[in-house]
């Protein structure tokens, strides 16, 4: 008999071990229930990495469900907690958490919060936004998203933009010719040649 989502989260609980809670939080996240929502939460507190990969993945996983959780206790002490939260909610794409994606990616103090929020504000579901918002939005995304690319000090935070870029490129056509024309100004002048062939990727994939 395949045990309850309550066996499994008792399992996360009580796992004494960091192998043993990875397995127990793995076996949490493969439920995909919403009842699963607080405890894949609070791995993200833990000093626990691949727990917390494991918990992300099951929170994105269980998707729109989990976005008023996330919203609701993010952990504004907690930098890693919060890193881990920001990249589960923009692996989900929810517009309700747009407003919190665009302040972490040029506010927060943590390099890791702010490289998975740009890359998050690529990831937007934008028809599930009023359309009367869209524009505003897109322009308040895309500017963001200028900035970080060509003015934040950790370069992961950039490349991180570009691929944010990327993905509004695709999704917005009425953003697209800036994107392109932002990619090609990088290609030309970033430092970091990792970040130059991230922003030619971008840009072919765009044309």
């Amino acid at each position: 008999m395949l045990p309850t989502v309550e066996t499994l989260i008792i399992a996360v609980e009580k796992a004494d071990s960091a192998n043993e809670l990875l397995t127990a939080v793995e076996n949490l996240a493969a439920a995909k229930s919403e009842a699963a929502i607080p405890t894949l939460t609070d791995v993200l507190r833990y000093n626990n990495p691949g727990a917390s990969v494991a918990a992300v993945d099951g929170l994105i996983a269980i998707g729109k469900a989990a976005v008023p959780y996330l919203l609701a206790n993010l952990d504004g002490y907690n930098y890693g907690a919060r890193a881990w939260a920001t990249r589960a909610l923009a692996g989900i794409g929810d517009v309700r958490g747009l407003d919190l994606l665009l302040e972490a990616a040029v506010s927060d103090f943590s390099f890791s919060v702010r490289r998975g929020a740009a890359r998050g504000l690529g990831n937007i579901i934008w028809s599930d936004l009023e359309e009367s918002r869209v524009s505003e939005a897109q322009k308040a995304v895309f500017a963001a998203l200028e900035k970080l690319s060509q003015g934040d000090p950790e370069w992961v935070v950039r490349y991180a933009a570009i691929v944010g870029l990327e993905g509004l490129g695709t999704a917005a056509a009425a953003f697209r010719g800036a994107t392109r024309e932002l990619l090609g100004q990088i290609g030309e002048t970033e430092a970091e040649i990792v970040v130059r062939l991230r922003a030619d990727q971008a840009l072919e994939h765009l044309q």
